[in-house]
Protein backbone atom coordinates (compact mmCIF):
# COMPACT_ATOMS: atom_id res chain seq x y z
CA UNK A 1 0.00 0.00 0.00
CA UNK A 2 1.37 3.29 -0.82
CA UNK A 3 1.93 5.75 1.91
CA UNK A 4 -0.20 8.27 0.87
CA UNK A 5 -3.35 5.74 1.00
CA UNK A 6 -2.34 4.65 4.06
CA UNK A 7 -2.43 7.72 5.60
CA UNK A 8 -5.95 8.52 3.85
CA UNK A 9 -7.36 5.17 5.59
CA UNK A 10 -5.53 5.60 8.61
CA UNK A 11 -6.92 9.13 9.10
CA UNK A 12 -10.61 8.06 8.66
CA UNK A 13 -10.27 4.92 10.69
CA UNK A 14 -9.03 6.51 13.55
CA UNK A 15 -11.66 9.29 13.28
CA UNK A 16 -14.22 6.52 13.20
CA UNK A 17 -13.26 5.16 16.43
CA UNK A 18 -12.31 8.74 18.17
CA UNK A 19 -14.54 8.22 20.44
CA UNK A 20 -12.69 4.60 21.94
CA UNK A 21 -8.98 6.39 21.87
CA UNK A 22 -9.12 10.03 22.48
CA UNK A 23 -11.09 9.97 26.55
CA UNK A 24 -8.96 9.10 29.08
CA UNK A 25 -9.87 7.26 31.86
CA UNK A 26 -8.08 8.86 34.07
CA UNK A 27 -10.07 12.02 34.24
CA UNK A 28 -13.18 10.37 33.43
CA UNK A 29 -14.75 8.21 35.60
CA UNK A 30 -16.64 6.13 32.62
CA UNK A 31 -15.66 6.79 29.39
CA UNK A 32 -18.85 7.34 27.08
CA UNK A 33 -18.23 4.11 25.29
CA UNK A 34 -18.39 1.94 28.23
CA UNK A 35 -22.62 2.65 27.90
CA UNK A 36 -22.13 2.05 24.52
CA UNK A 37 -20.55 -1.32 24.80
CA UNK A 38 -22.16 -2.63 28.28
CA UNK A 39 -20.45 -6.52 27.54
CA UNK A 40 -16.40 -4.80 26.49
CA UNK A 41 -17.04 -3.26 30.05
CA UNK A 42 -17.83 -6.30 31.93
CA UNK A 43 -14.79 -8.27 30.17
CA UNK A 44 -12.79 -5.48 31.46
CA UNK A 45 -13.26 -5.17 34.43
CA UNK A 46 -13.13 -8.57 34.98
CA UNK A 47 -9.41 -9.02 33.95
CA UNK A 48 -6.95 -10.25 36.08
CA UNK A 49 -4.25 -8.72 36.88
CA UNK A 50 -1.66 -10.01 34.68
CA UNK A 51 -3.98 -9.68 31.78
CA UNK A 52 -4.03 -6.16 32.21
CA UNK A 53 -0.56 -5.34 32.23
CA UNK A 54 0.31 -7.37 29.21
CA UNK A 55 -2.83 -5.91 27.64
CA UNK A 56 -1.75 -2.55 28.31
CA UNK A 57 1.34 -2.92 26.37
CA UNK A 58 0.32 -5.27 23.66
CA UNK A 59 -1.03 -3.12 20.56
CA UNK A 60 -1.66 -6.63 18.41
CA UNK A 61 -3.82 -8.28 21.45
CA UNK A 62 -5.77 -4.91 22.90
CA UNK A 63 -7.19 -4.49 19.10
CA UNK A 64 -8.08 -8.43 19.70
CA UNK A 65 -10.03 -8.17 22.48
CA UNK A 66 -11.70 -5.00 21.09
CA UNK A 67 -12.34 -6.45 17.64
CA UNK A 68 -14.50 -9.57 19.71
CA UNK A 69 -17.00 -6.59 20.71
CA UNK A 70 -16.71 -3.88 17.85
CA UNK A 71 -15.90 -6.00 14.67
CA UNK A 72 -14.52 -3.16 12.46
CA UNK A 73 -11.79 -2.84 14.79
CA UNK A 74 -10.04 -5.47 13.29
CA UNK A 75 -9.32 -3.25 9.93
CA UNK A 76 -6.80 -1.19 11.90
CA UNK A 77 -4.10 -3.68 12.55
CA UNK A 78 -3.03 -4.30 9.20
CA UNK A 79 -3.25 -0.07 8.92
CA UNK A 80 -0.93 0.15 11.95
CA UNK A 81 1.37 -2.77 10.83
CA UNK A 82 4.68 -1.68 9.70
CA UNK A 83 7.50 -4.13 7.73
CA UNK A 84 10.86 -4.75 9.34
CA UNK A 85 13.62 -2.32 7.52
CA UNK A 86 16.05 -4.64 5.68
CA UNK A 87 19.57 -5.00 7.85
CA UNK A 88 22.92 -4.94 6.40
CA UNK A 89 25.59 -6.17 8.69
CA UNK A 90 27.98 -3.62 9.70
CA UNK A 91 31.52 -4.02 9.26
CA UNK A 92 34.17 -4.73 12.25
CA UNK A 93 34.27 -1.87 14.08
CA UNK A 94 37.04 -1.03 17.00
CA UNK A 95 36.03 -1.34 19.77
CA UNK A 96 36.59 2.15 20.88
CA UNK A 97 33.61 3.38 18.89
CA UNK A 98 31.33 2.09 21.63
CA UNK A 99 32.95 4.11 24.97
CA UNK A 100 30.59 5.30 27.36
CA UNK A 101 27.84 3.82 25.67
CA UNK A 102 24.84 1.78 28.20
CA UNK A 103 24.32 -1.55 26.69
CA UNK A 104 20.58 -0.95 25.35
CA UNK A 105 21.84 2.67 23.86
CA UNK A 106 24.45 1.10 22.20
CA UNK A 107 21.89 -1.84 20.57
CA UNK A 108 19.55 0.99 19.77
CA UNK A 109 22.34 2.49 17.54
CA UNK A 110 23.97 -0.19 15.93
CA UNK A 111 20.08 -1.54 14.63
CA UNK A 112 19.42 2.20 13.78
CA UNK A 113 22.78 2.25 11.74
CA UNK A 114 22.39 -0.77 10.39
CA UNK A 115 18.94 0.12 8.52
CA UNK A 116 19.92 3.11 7.19
CA UNK A 117 22.01 3.02 4.29
CA UNK A 118 24.99 4.95 3.26
CA UNK A 119 24.47 7.69 0.56
CA UNK A 120 28.36 8.88 0.00
CA UNK A 121 27.43 12.53 1.24
CA UNK A 122 29.02 14.14 4.47
CA UNK A 123 26.39 13.08 7.49
CA UNK A 124 24.38 15.92 9.77
CA UNK A 125 24.25 13.87 13.24
CA UNK A 126 20.68 15.92 14.12
CA UNK A 127 20.60 16.28 18.20
CA UNK A 128 23.31 13.85 18.74
CA UNK A 129 24.03 14.17 21.81
CA UNK A 130 27.88 13.25 22.56
CA UNK A 131 28.22 11.83 19.04
CA UNK A 132 27.77 8.37 19.33
CA UNK A 133 25.65 7.73 16.38
CA UNK A 134 27.75 10.17 14.16
CA UNK A 135 31.15 7.99 15.66
CA UNK A 136 29.60 4.85 14.64
CA UNK A 137 28.70 5.98 11.43
CA UNK A 138 31.49 7.97 10.31
CA UNK A 139 33.79 4.70 11.21
CA UNK A 140 31.36 2.54 9.16
CA UNK A 141 30.63 4.58 6.36
CA UNK A 142 33.94 6.19 6.40
CA UNK A 143 32.23 9.56 6.05
CA UNK A 144 32.33 13.25 7.22
CA UNK A 145 30.46 13.55 10.24
CA UNK A 146 28.69 16.87 11.97
CA UNK A 147 27.28 16.30 15.23
CA UNK A 148 24.61 19.23 15.91
CA UNK A 149 23.87 19.50 19.81
CA UNK A 150 22.79 22.18 22.04
CA UNK A 151 24.50 20.93 25.15
CA UNK A 152 28.34 22.57 25.20
CA UNK A 153 29.16 19.82 27.72
CA UNK A 154 28.08 17.01 25.75
CA UNK A 155 30.09 18.36 22.60
CA UNK A 156 32.98 18.84 24.96
CA UNK A 157 32.99 15.16 25.43
CA UNK A 158 31.83 14.03 22.27
CA UNK A 159 35.13 15.85 20.52
CA UNK A 160 37.41 13.75 23.32
CA UNK A 161 35.59 10.42 22.15
CA UNK A 162 35.47 11.39 18.56
CA UNK A 163 39.28 12.03 18.85
CA UNK A 164 39.94 8.78 21.04
CA UNK A 165 38.24 6.84 18.25
CA UNK A 166 40.30 8.89 15.20
CA UNK A 167 37.11 9.65 12.94
CA UNK A 168 36.45 12.67 11.03
CA UNK A 169 33.81 13.91 13.49
CA UNK A 170 33.11 17.62 14.17
CA UNK A 171 30.73 19.16 16.93
CA UNK A 172 28.64 21.84 16.43
CA UNK A 173 27.08 23.42 19.69
CA UNK A 174 23.63 25.01 18.62
CA UNK A 175 19.84 25.21 19.59
CA UNK A 176 18.19 22.76 16.78
CA UNK A 177 15.10 24.90 16.58
CA UNK A 178 17.09 28.09 16.08
CA UNK A 179 19.79 27.29 14.25
CA UNK A 180 19.97 28.77 10.41
CA UNK A 181 23.20 27.25 8.81
CA UNK A 182 21.78 23.72 9.57
CA UNK A 183 20.98 21.69 7.68
CA UNK A 184 22.17 21.60 4.76
CA UNK A 185 22.09 20.89 0.84
CA UNK A 186 23.39 17.76 0.09
CA UNK A 187 23.88 16.36 3.30
CA UNK A 188 22.45 12.98 4.93
CA UNK A 189 20.70 13.97 8.11
CA UNK A 190 20.42 11.28 10.32
CA UNK A 191 18.09 11.63 14.07
CA UNK A 192 18.12 8.78 16.51
CA UNK A 193 14.87 9.90 18.77
CA UNK A 194 15.05 14.09 18.50
CA UNK A 195 11.97 14.89 20.63
CA UNK A 196 9.03 16.29 18.79
CA UNK A 197 9.88 19.97 17.50
CA UNK A 198 13.23 18.56 16.89
CA UNK A 199 12.65 15.80 14.19
CA UNK A 200 9.78 18.12 12.32
CA UNK A 201 12.33 21.22 12.61
CA UNK A 202 14.75 18.71 10.60
CA UNK A 203 12.05 17.42 8.08
CA UNK A 204 10.52 21.06 7.35
CA UNK A 205 14.13 22.83 6.93
CA UNK A 206 16.03 20.03 5.62
CA UNK A 207 13.79 19.56 2.91
CA UNK A 208 13.55 23.07 1.81
CA UNK A 209 16.97 23.49 1.72
CA UNK A 210 17.27 20.27 -0.24
CA UNK A 211 18.94 17.85 2.02
CA UNK A 212 19.83 14.81 -0.15
CA UNK A 213 18.80 12.13 2.29
CA UNK A 214 16.78 11.32 5.91
CA UNK A 215 17.13 8.86 8.35
CA UNK A 216 14.84 9.68 11.35
CA UNK A 217 13.69 7.60 14.15
CA UNK A 218 10.80 9.83 15.91
CA UNK A 219 9.97 10.23 19.64
CA UNK A 220 7.80 11.95 21.87
CA UNK A 221 5.82 13.75 19.28
CA UNK A 222 4.37 15.55 21.71
CA UNK A 223 6.73 17.79 22.65
CA UNK A 224 6.45 21.52 21.29
CA UNK A 225 2.57 21.27 20.33
CA UNK A 226 0.91 23.57 22.02
CA UNK A 227 -2.81 22.53 22.25
CA UNK A 228 -3.50 20.73 18.91
CA UNK A 229 -0.94 18.88 16.36
CA UNK A 230 -0.55 20.65 13.43
CA UNK A 231 0.40 18.44 10.51
CA UNK A 232 2.87 18.82 7.93
CA UNK A 233 1.26 17.24 5.37
CA UNK A 234 -2.20 17.71 3.87
CA UNK A 235 -5.22 16.02 2.96
CA UNK A 236 -6.25 14.45 6.67
CA UNK A 237 -9.40 15.32 8.74
CA UNK A 238 -8.00 13.97 12.23
CA UNK A 239 -6.52 16.68 14.52
CA UNK A 240 -4.61 15.28 17.68
CA UNK A 241 -4.37 17.01 20.68
CA UNK A 242 -1.32 17.42 22.73
CA UNK A 243 -2.57 14.39 24.52
CA UNK A 244 -3.40 12.73 22.01
CA UNK A 245 -0.22 12.93 20.61
CA UNK A 246 1.54 11.49 23.90
CA UNK A 247 -0.96 8.60 23.85
CA UNK A 248 1.60 7.12 21.08
CA UNK A 249 4.29 6.83 23.45
CA UNK A 250 2.96 6.08 26.59
CA UNK A 251 4.53 2.22 26.62
CA UNK A 252 6.37 0.61 29.58
CA UNK A 253 8.02 -2.70 27.91
CA UNK A 254 11.23 -1.36 28.55
CA UNK A 255 10.88 -0.87 31.90
CA UNK A 256 12.40 -2.42 35.30
CA UNK A 257 9.78 -3.97 37.95
CA UNK A 258 10.88 -1.30 40.41
CA UNK A 259 9.58 1.61 37.69
CA UNK A 260 6.57 -0.17 37.17
CA UNK A 261 5.75 -0.18 40.78
CA UNK A 262 6.32 3.43 41.31
CA UNK A 263 4.31 4.23 38.54
CA UNK A 264 1.19 1.95 39.58
CA UNK A 265 1.62 3.87 42.98
CA UNK A 266 2.00 7.43 41.34
CA UNK A 267 -0.85 6.63 39.53
CA UNK A 268 -3.41 4.99 42.53
CA UNK A 269 -2.03 8.13 45.10
CA UNK A 270 -2.54 10.70 42.23
CA UNK A 271 -6.17 9.46 41.70
CA UNK A 272 -6.69 9.42 46.05
CA UNK A 273 -5.91 12.74 45.62
CA UNK A 274 -8.10 13.48 42.83
CA UNK A 275 -11.17 11.50 44.06
CA UNK A 276 -10.46 13.14 47.53
CA UNK A 277 -10.55 16.51 45.74
CA UNK A 278 -13.82 16.10 44.18
CA UNK A 279 -15.09 15.08 47.83
CA UNK A 280 -14.79 18.64 49.47
CA UNK A 281 -15.45 20.68 46.53
CA UNK A 282 -17.68 19.09 44.41
CA UNK A 283 -15.60 19.41 40.88
CA UNK A 284 -15.29 17.01 38.03
CA UNK A 285 -11.86 16.51 37.19
CA UNK A 286 -8.92 18.90 37.35
CA UNK A 287 -5.54 19.11 35.50
CA UNK A 288 -2.50 19.60 38.53
CA UNK A 289 1.10 20.75 38.51
CA UNK A 290 3.69 17.59 38.50
CA UNK A 291 4.09 16.10 41.11
CA UNK A 292 8.10 15.92 42.59
CA UNK A 293 9.29 12.58 42.86
CA UNK A 294 9.87 12.87 46.49
CA UNK A 295 6.41 13.20 47.48
CA UNK A 296 5.82 9.42 46.41
CA UNK A 297 8.06 7.87 47.92
CA UNK A 298 7.32 8.68 51.83
CA UNK A 299 3.93 8.23 52.43
CA UNK A 300 0.51 8.54 51.70
CA UNK A 301 -0.76 10.70 54.77
CA UNK A 302 2.30 12.98 53.94
CA UNK A 303 1.80 13.03 49.91
CA UNK A 304 -2.33 13.59 50.44
CA UNK A 305 -1.46 16.80 52.89
CA UNK A 306 1.24 18.36 50.72
CA UNK A 307 -1.05 17.83 47.81
CA UNK A 308 -4.04 18.99 49.30
CA UNK A 309 -1.81 22.20 50.95
CA UNK A 310 0.09 23.12 47.09
CA UNK A 311 -3.83 22.76 45.37
CA UNK A 312 -5.56 25.27 48.14
CA UNK A 313 -7.82 22.75 49.61
CA UNK A 314 -8.74 22.16 53.34
CA UNK A 315 -6.27 19.47 54.79
CA UNK A 316 -7.61 16.28 55.28
CA UNK A 317 -8.32 14.69 58.79
CA UNK A 318 -6.41 11.24 60.08
CA UNK A 319 -9.31 9.16 59.04
CA UNK A 320 -9.74 10.48 55.47
CA UNK A 321 -6.38 9.44 54.57
CA UNK A 322 -6.95 5.67 54.15
CA UNK A 323 -10.20 6.34 52.93
CA UNK A 324 -8.70 8.21 50.28
CA UNK A 325 -5.83 6.13 49.18
CA UNK A 326 -8.04 2.83 49.39
CA UNK A 327 -10.02 4.96 46.94
CA UNK A 328 -7.38 5.46 44.93
CA UNK A 329 -5.74 2.14 44.35
CA UNK A 330 -9.42 0.89 43.78
CA UNK A 331 -9.53 3.23 40.71
CA UNK A 332 -6.06 2.53 39.59
CA UNK A 333 -7.29 -1.17 38.96
CA UNK A 334 -10.10 0.25 37.14
CA UNK A 335 -8.14 2.99 35.15
CA UNK A 336 -5.88 0.59 34.36
CA UNK A 337 -8.79 -2.00 32.73
CA UNK A 338 -10.38 0.77 31.01
CA UNK A 339 -7.12 1.99 29.50
CA UNK A 340 -6.81 -0.96 27.27
CA UNK A 341 -8.81 0.17 25.10
CA UNK A 342 -7.21 3.25 24.37
CA UNK A 343 -4.00 1.38 24.40
CA UNK A 344 -5.00 -0.53 21.44
CA UNK A 345 -4.71 2.29 19.05
CA UNK A 346 -1.38 3.90 20.18
CA UNK A 347 0.51 2.73 17.37
CA UNK A 348 -1.81 3.25 15.06
CA UNK A 349 -1.74 7.13 16.42
CA UNK A 350 2.21 6.97 16.17
CA UNK A 351 2.18 5.47 12.73
CA UNK A 352 -0.79 8.77 11.55
CA UNK A 353 2.20 11.03 12.82
CA UNK A 354 5.57 9.27 11.28
CA UNK A 355 2.84 9.08 8.13
CA UNK A 356 2.25 12.82 8.27
CA UNK A 357 6.35 13.58 7.87
CA UNK A 358 6.65 10.83 4.82
CA UNK A 359 3.79 12.26 3.22
CA UNK A 360 4.83 15.85 3.68
CA UNK A 361 8.54 15.05 2.15
CA UNK A 362 6.97 12.72 -0.64
CA UNK A 363 5.36 16.10 -1.42
CA UNK A 364 8.57 17.32 -1.69
CA UNK A 365 10.07 14.91 -4.09
CA UNK A 366 11.77 12.31 -1.84
CA UNK A 367 11.10 9.11 -2.44
CA UNK A 368 10.29 8.00 1.22
CA UNK A 369 9.83 4.37 3.05
CA UNK A 370 8.94 4.00 6.48
CA UNK A 371 9.68 0.54 8.53
CA UNK A 372 11.00 -0.79 11.65
CA UNK A 373 14.60 -0.57 12.66
CA UNK A 374 14.34 -3.18 15.54
CA UNK A 375 12.37 -4.87 17.76
CA UNK A 376 10.14 -2.95 20.22
CA UNK A 377 11.25 -4.69 23.04
CA UNK A 378 14.70 -2.54 22.68
CA UNK A 379 12.40 0.31 22.02
CA UNK A 380 9.10 0.60 21.22
CA UNK A 381 10.25 3.56 19.49
CA UNK A 382 11.37 1.82 16.70
CA UNK A 383 10.44 3.55 13.50
CA UNK A 384 12.66 4.29 10.75
CA UNK A 385 11.57 7.35 8.19
CA UNK A 386 14.07 7.05 4.94
CA UNK A 387 13.75 9.82 1.97
CA UNK A 388 16.45 10.35 -0.96
CA UNK A 389 15.82 13.08 -2.76
CA UNK A 390 14.78 11.87 -6.23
Amino acid sequence: MRLIERQQELDASLLDFRDLWHPQPFRENRPSWCERWPALLDELLSLPEDDVSHLNDDVAQGLSLLAKHIPAVANMAPLASLPARASVVLPNLATNWAWEIPGRKQQQIEAFASAASPSGQPVLDWCGGKGHLGRLLAQAWDAPVHTLEIDVGLCEAGVGLARRARVNQKFVASDALTVAEWPQAGQHAVALHACGELHRRLIRDGAEKGVGRFDVAPCCYYRGVADVYQPLSSNMRLALTRDDTRLAVTETVTSAPRETRLRDRGIAWKLGFDAYRRAVSGDAYRSFKPVPDAWLRAEFSDFLTKMADREGLPLPSESAVATFEREGWLRRDEVMRLSIVRHAFRRAIEVWLSLDLCCYLADRGYVVELGSFCQRQLTPRNLLISARLA
